[in-house]
């Protein structure tokens, strides 16, 4: 299927990373967070400080849902489990080992690979902690293995402000996203969705993979959001489910059945305006951010964001990067006063603004580079009416009408509006665009949990 969308709008900041791999010191220590999951539930600790671990070891569960572990990404020692408010568990610390090393998982051959059980696949990614790359859909949250979804959908690359490159990102990872492939295909004999980018060449890994049906989306932003393309592919109905994976989660799943090892190992982009050498770099999940941002800011008094601008997480310049995340975004902060005759409302100015940008025409210069801070440019106020939500979703529902069925807690009404459909990311840039400052992104998961919890 070839699917074409007008709605939304691509941001084209300042800051994109040079297609170079930098020479930053490894991290010394890695946490993972499990306030990454979203809908995790409570999550129950199975090491203590003190204990050496390797990459694939344990070190929780969720006990909504105790067949998935959570496992460390690197070997070493466990040196702190942080904990804050009534004893909610905060992250994992693991001081790292020099060199590696790995938990044993079987290993096959790409012919013994055509011998798999489901079963045996399934068993592998639960233990090894390679499932929790499995999202389901409708909620956003990590995959129930006692389900079986009706497919699984995986968009091949990222339309969000300044997004990785996926062919530098996995380049030589093509037979491990096969094997991840294949391995998906043996658990659940349903239809496996790929998505490529119809306005660009498609990636060396994504060409000529078997066991998928391919499509292509053009259009601008959200067009690389998995959401989306379900929308445009084969949308979700009430009571059903299906799976999404990004790239990296197949690749690690190739990985763990060709090399017999949980590899936490990523390629991450650092980017951004105040960024001296935007460029990538290797480490592992859960990485602390600080040695890759030493000597490479451009000031200070900057916003660190896991993830990108639009979802992503502020953090602290020596915290960890998110477990999906693969960029560090780092803008200026916006909380300098603005005098609204010189650069406020009322005064000329080159600010982005998507209502700026179809008003005075920049949108004729699209490749313009901009830089932007954190400012809302606003605080929050009553909802206006001004329609452009609907003109960034290029989904069929009305979001600001589905956002005021949450307000209300109209189970009805989010069903009817399509609240199945969505997560944080599909109205990300309604957040971006609404004059109203709400947060948009907070009150559709306030929904999600309504009809969870319903």
């Amino acid at each position: 299927m070839n699917i074409k969308t007008r709605k939304g709008f691509d941001i084209n900041l300042a800051g994109k990373a040079a297609l170079q791999l930098g020479a930053a010191e490894q991290s010394e220590t890695f946490a993972i967070k499990p306030t990454d999951f979203v809908g995790m539930h409570r999550p129950k600790v199975v090491v203590r400080e003190g204990d050496v671990v390797k990459a694939g070891t344990p070190l929780f569960f969720d006990k909504q849902l105790e067949k998935a572990l959570y496992t460390s990404p690197v070997s070493g020692e466990v040196v702190e489990v942080k904990r804050g408010d009534k004893r909610k568990l905060l992250e994992i610390k693991i001081l790292a080992d020099k060199q590696i090393e790995y938990e044993n998982f079987t290993k096959y051959s790409v012919s013994d690979m055509a011998n798999l059980k489901g079963e045996d696949v399934k068993e592998s990614l639960l233990k090894s902690g390679a499932w929790i790359n499995i999202i389901q859909r409708p909620y956003g949250i990590v995959a129930n293995p006692d389900e079986t979804p009706r497919a699984i959908f995986i968009s091949a690359f990222d339309s969000n402000p300044l997004a990785p490159d996926y062919d530098f990102l996995y380049k030589n990872e093509g037979q491990y996203f096969q094997a991840g492939i294949d391995a998906l295909k043996k658990m659940v004999d349903v239809p496996i969705h790929l998505t490529t980018n119809g306005n660009a060449e498609v990636s060396a890994i994504f060409q000529n993979v078997r066991n998928v049906e391919q499509h292509t989306i053009s259009g601008p932003h959200p067009a690389g959001n998995v959401g989306v393309q379900i929308h445009h592919i084969d949308p979700i109905n009430r009571g059903e489910v299906v799976w999404t994976i990004a790239p990296y989660g197949v690749i690690q799943m190739g990985k763990l059945f060709l090399d017999g090892r949980y590899d936490a190992s990523k390629k991450i982009a650092v980017v951004g305006s105040e960024v001296t050498t935007p460029q990538y770099y290797e480490t592992y999940i859960g990485a602390k951010v600080g040695k890759f941002l030493k000597n490479n800011l451009k000031q200070d008094h900057v916003r660190v964001i896991s993830g990108n601008i639009l979802t992503g997480t502020a953090i602290e310049k020596d915290s960890y990067i998110g477990f999906y995340d693969n960029i560090v975004t780092v803008l200026p902060e916006g909380d300098r006063p603005r005098f609204f005759l010189s650069d406020g409302w009322l005064a000329p100015t080159s600010r982005l603004s998507f209502h700026r940008a179809l008003g005075l025409l920049s949108f004729l210069n699209p490749k313009k580079e901009r830089v932007i801070d954190t400012s809302l440019n606003g605080e929050e106020r009553a909802f206006v009416e001004t329609g452009v939500m609907e003109q960034v979703v290029p989904m069929d529902i009305l979001p600001l009408q589905l956002v005021k069925s949450i307000m209300a807690e109209d189970y009805d009404g989010m069903e009817s509006l399509g609240i199945y459909e969505v997560i944080e990311e599909d109205v990300a840039l309604c957040e971006f665009v609404d004059v109203s400052k709400h947060r948009i992104q907070n009150i559709v998961r306030q929904g999600i949990q309504l009809l969870r919890e319903g």
